[in-house]
């Protein structure tokens, strides 16, 4: 019969939608426009279509977006201060720098100099801290987008068992405590994990995020489960020619598979859509606002 597939792209425009609607509600009902920050350093090819992105979305769901595009050689301390201007800037809720930084520049230092509760990638340290603690907190947008994808997808995901295929600061190690916080029992695989294969077979849920092109294939996969593919990997299509697969080898995990997550098309387009999300969860909490229902984990 084959998996049902989990349209990411729709379920961004939805999330989208859902943001627009609340920007609407928080300029009409308060006076208040959420603002994005967005800082670049360097002239890297992806991430400048990144920001171009993320600048373009964040205007056409009526948000302020603010571009900072700094030369690759900006010392550490200009991009401090312009990040401690931007943390006292009121017209500012929501501050992201594109990683990656070029090789001077420390990230650690550069992301943990962002107001935590501006910080709408939620990689700040206190952010990831209040995760993990099961507080409220700024959540990473990938990770958020996997689980808004499954709670519509399952409704309750109490009681389910949840394998993350990699344990990244970004992306594995966040989705295991979402996952933990709906109360699914999880384990998190990696490169070490022994029997990797009878380890994945056990879960309902798979969350692949390793970064391995096709590592995972359909005889891994429980059937019936819930395949979410974080991967974006460029291989080679013949003829000078590149395609993006997922850390799942799709067409096999398909067969096998209840739902799954297309590559491209699946968890990438709500990477932004969350994104977009969090910086109005972060006007909300700063404007004594009630937060967006369904945006948040």
């Amino acid at each position: 019969m084959g998996a049902q597939i989990i349209d990411g792209k729709a379920f961004a425009a939805k999330v989208r939608g859902q943001v627009a609607d609340h920007v609407a509600r928080l300029k009409s009902d308060h006076g208040i426009t959420p603002g994005l920050a967005v800082v670049l350093v360097g002239e890297d090819p992806a991430s400048q279509v990144y920001v171009r992105s993320k600048g373009k979305m964040t205007v056409e769901v009526g948000m302020n977006s603010y571009e900072h595009k700094l030369d690759p050689d900006t010392s550490e301390a200009d991009l401090l201060a312009l990040i401690a201007q931007l943390n006292t800037d009121p017209e500012v809720h929501g501050i992201l720098v594109q990683l990656p930084l070029p090789k001077h520049l420390d990230e650690d230092l550069v992301i943990n100099s962002i107001d935590p509760a501006k910080d709408v990638d939620g990689f700040h340290i206190s952010n990831v801290g209040l995760l993990g603690t099961g507080q409220k907190s700024m959540v990473p947008c990938t990770p958020l987008g996997c689980l808004m994808m499954l709670r519509e997808y399952h409704g309750s995901l109490s009681g389910m068992d949840a394998v993350v295929i990699g344990r990244s600061n970004i992306v594995g190690k966040p989705m295991a405590q979402l996952l933990l916080g709906d109360s699914c029992t999880v384990t998190i695989a990696h490169s070490r994990t022994r029997d990797l294969p009878d380890v994945v077979r056990r879960a309902d849920i798979v969350v692949a995020a390793v970064g391995r092109p096709e590592m995972v294939p359909g005889d891994w996969i429980k059937p019936g489960a819930t395949v979410i593919d974080v991967g974006i990997n460029r291989v080679d299509a013949g003829e000078s020619k590149t395609r993006l697969v997922g850390d799942c080898d799709y067409d096999s995990c398909a067969e096998v598979a209840g739902a799954i997550t297309p590559v491209p098309g699946g968890v990438g387009p709500m990477t932004i859509a969350c994104l977009l999300a969090n910086t109005v969860t972060a006007c909300c909490r700063a404007n004594g606002v009630a937060e967006p229902e369904g945006l948040t984990a």
